[in-house]
């Protein structure tokens, strides 16, 4: 609180005070008091005033300037008219009930919308487990009838079923809760189970799969983890440039155990490169070489960030890309 906008606020009150002490001289020099009086008086009345004034200063800039630093300090401000202190003056209670008022408000719809939200996202998921009856259908009846068009339909429901799981992990990234478990796993029965779950896709772009030093221990959720390294297979898929290489290695030094995911695509642009884990993000190869949404990788960072885990992009156009997946040893506390 400035004292100069204190000041201003008070203007009246200084200009009342001046024409108080301007009458009492007047008054006083009438009935012939004694000048070293009226001086006397008129001082009193002056340092009476400064007084006053300066106490409630002191007293309002003390609260302001807790209540700012209360709120500088919060990281959920909304929640401020909780730890308002009570104030000893009138302006103060005014605020605070405001504030009290305001805050209940927002809070409420706050509450409405979290309730819409939640019962929206079950519906998505609900709705997603009951499509997949459907999709497995139509795969069983393909099956049961091989020929040319029922094996394109098959191969077009495995991408159906990869976008519909895109957006039942989407509806889960921002509550996790309930559907999240930090385990010990072995990464090579994890890799092996992400490519044998991708075969039908990597055998039909006549891909060559390599694993190598995958011999560790590392701490992830197991149906996270699967279906992040399945949407790092399906983009070097959807990227490939000729006859397709993917590679699976580790390495391991005193803090991490560093998954390696390379594959020889096309690659990704330098300028693309600093943008492909943003939300919506589809960069060059999204509009050039294929139908991108820009939420798989997204998903991917966002449940990293979740399972605290590292994850990288490494590329340049031409030359493939690889990702890098860190997990860190120390893991034991989020073991369930």
């Amino acid at each position: 609180m400035k004292f100069s906008g204190f000041l201003k606020d008070k203007i009246l009150f200084l200009l009342a005070q001046g024409f108080i002490i301007v009458f009492l001289v007047l008054l006083l020099d009438i009935y012939h008091i004694s000048h070293y009086a009226i001086i006397l008086i008129s001082m009193t009345v002056v340092i009476i005033s400064i007084g006053a004034l300066a106490y409630e200063y002191l007293v309002r800039s003390r609260y302001y300037n807790r209540l700012n630093k209360t709120l500088e300090s919060m990281d959920q401000k909304q929640y401020i008219a909780s730890l308002l202190e009570v104030p000893n003056f009138a302006e103060a209670e005014v605020l605070c009930a405001v504030l009290k008022q305001v805050t209940k408000a927002m809070n409420d719809e706050l509450a409405s919308y979290k309730i819409s939200q939640d019962e929206y996202r079950e519906y998505i998921e609900t709705w997603i487990h009951e499509i997949k009856i459907p999709i497995s259908c139509i795969d069983l009846i393909c099956k049961n009838n091989r020929n040319d068009i029922t094996k394109r339909i098959s191969e077009e429901t495995v991408r159906v079923d990869s976008y519909i799981e895109q957006a039942l992990y989407y509806a889960r990234s921002k509550n996790v809760a309930s559907d999240y478990s930090i385990k010990r796993l072995s990464l090579d029965s994890l890799v092996k189970a992400a490519v044998k779950k991708h075969s039908k896709q990597l055998i039909g772009c006549g891909a060559q799969v390599k694993l190598d030093n995958l011999d560790h221990t590392v701490y992830a959720d197991e149906k996270w983890l699967d279906f992040i390294i399945g949407q790092i297979i399906a983009n070097s898929i959807k990227y490939k440039k000729d006859a397709l290489t993917l590679c699976f290695f580790a390495s391991e030094n005193q803090e991490n155990i560093i998954l390696f995911i390379r594959d020889n695509g096309i690659g990704i642009s330098e300028s693309d490169l600093l943008r492909v884990f943003e939300k919506g993000f589809t960069g060059e190869n999204g509009r050039a070489f294929a139908k991108s949404t820009g939420i798989g990788l997204y998903l991917c960072r966002e449940l990293c960030k979740k399972m605290y885990l590292g994850l990288e992009a490494q590329s340049s156009v031409g030359c493939g890309t690889t990702i890098k997946i860190t997990f860190p040893k120390d893991r034991q506390s989020f073991l369930q």
